[in-house]
């Protein structure tokens, strides 16, 4: 027993990693986390970006390896997406007991569509659609952007009975949109008699950090220009954000997935789409490091934590229900911020397009990246 599984059986908490690269396939690290009690892995662009820059080893088995098997021949988009469609199986094979002694719940493993379609409805569908047909595994799930335009693709896929990660969610208004695509979709599923509602699960992802750090970024704007006691009074909401707005998006869930309309698909053995709390490393040396996981513990949640932040809840975590403690008082400090003149539906907006640029981003420039090492290996880059 550790800390990690005492989270999961006494407080209902999936404990996830948000971080995969090949060698913690290949060389059994994620087979140790996975027994220390981690249910679950995340990744997304920047994780992968940052995996192949890493790896020394370009021995067999090594995305080098795997390029250079690959031939020339092959675009570099489909490189791309070999390399990470390996990683994605073999943690898939590794987690699958942790999906079948959980009935399903856990054991997943996310993949990201293409962050260039963020804003593409029909093309998110298509890519959606192809990584399910493609990876036949039923703890994959494929994560969707919570933009405007993924809203509909959410509730789409969902009725064709998809598992949904949904990702880079900031707002509690934009939370509420994705609880309704999720709901709706299994309505549009529910009209078949004979669909099985019960084997689609979804997760929400809420983005925590960020808005911290985006919202203690316009504190102090504002208390540079106020001065005195304003700026004193602004202080005292400094990392009140994030924890604040997750305890309300809590709240939502809970009355989300409850009433007649809820029940009438719980009868048909639909699952509840847990919130899931990540970006959940603590950027600010200034606040406890573990507080986007130690103040945000429940039943039905999922908190993915990268590499360092799992290691330190294994020394040092809260083993408690805290998700739903003085739910008073978080919405208090909410109210304060917005009375103090922080725009959280700005800071949202800002956040969604800086997390939509920056996946887009890494994705280009690994493109590219591996266009180079094929140039070298092959004298070709390939083509997009």
């Amino acid at each position: 027993m550790t800390r990690l599984t005492d989270l999961c059986t006494i407080q209902g908490q999936s404990p996830w990693i948000d971080n995969l690269r090949r060698d913690y396939v290949t060389q059994g690290h994620l087979a140790e986390l996975v027994a220390l009690g981690v249910r679950g892995v995340t990744s997304n662009p920047t994780i992968m970006a940052k995996a192949i820059e890493a790896e020394s080893d370009d021995g067999p088995g090594s995305y080098l390896d795997q390029l250079r098997s690959l031939g020339p021949a092959m675009t570099t988009d489909d490189a791309y997406w070999e390399l990470v469609i390996r990683d994605i199986e073999g943690a898939l094979d590794l987690l699958a007991p942790v999906h079948a002694a959980s009935n399903g719940k856990d054991g997943f493993v996310s993949l990201e569509v293409d962050p260039q379609l963020a804003h593409d409805t029909p093309a998110t569908v298509t890519a959606a659609r192809a990584m399910h047909e493609r990876i036949r595994r039923p703890n994959l799930f494929v994560k969707v952007p919570a933009t405007r335009e993924g809203v509909p693709a959410i509730r789409e896929l969902v009725g064709e009975g998809r598992n949904i990660n949904v990702t880079l969610i900031f707002s509690i208004e934009r939370y509420a949109e994705v609880c309704e695509a999720y709901i709706g979709g299994l309505e549009l599923l529910a009209r078949d008699p004979g669909a099985d509602l019960a084997s689609v699960h979804g997760v929400a992802s809420f983005f925590v950090s960020r808005i911290d750090t985006e919202v203690d970024r316009r504190i102090e704007d504002l208390a540079d220009r106020g001065g005195g006691a304003h700026a004193r009074m602004l202080d005292q909401l400094r990392g009140t954000a994030a924890v604040a707005q997750a305890k309300t998006a809590y709240a939502h869930f809970r009355r989300a997935f409850s009433g007649p309309r809820w029940e009438a698909l719980a009868a048909r053995g639909a699952n509840v789409q847990r919130p899931l709390w990540a970006s959940t490393s603590t950027k600010n040396p200034a606040y406890a490091d573990l507080v986007y996981v130690d103040n945000l513990i429940g039943p039905d949640t999922v908190n993915t934590m990268p590499d360092a932040t799992l290691e330190a809840f294994l020394d040092h975590g809260t083993i408690a229900r805290t998700v739903d403690a003085d739910a008073d008082g978080a919405q208090a400090d909410l109210d304060a911020l917005a009375q103090a003149g922080v725009d959280l539906a700005d800071v949202a907006d800002t956040l969604e397009k800086q997390g939509v640029s920056s996946f887009a981003t890494s994705f280009t420039d690994l493109l590219v990246r591996l266009a180079d090492q094929r140039e070298r290996l092959f004298g070709t880059g390939g083509t997009r």
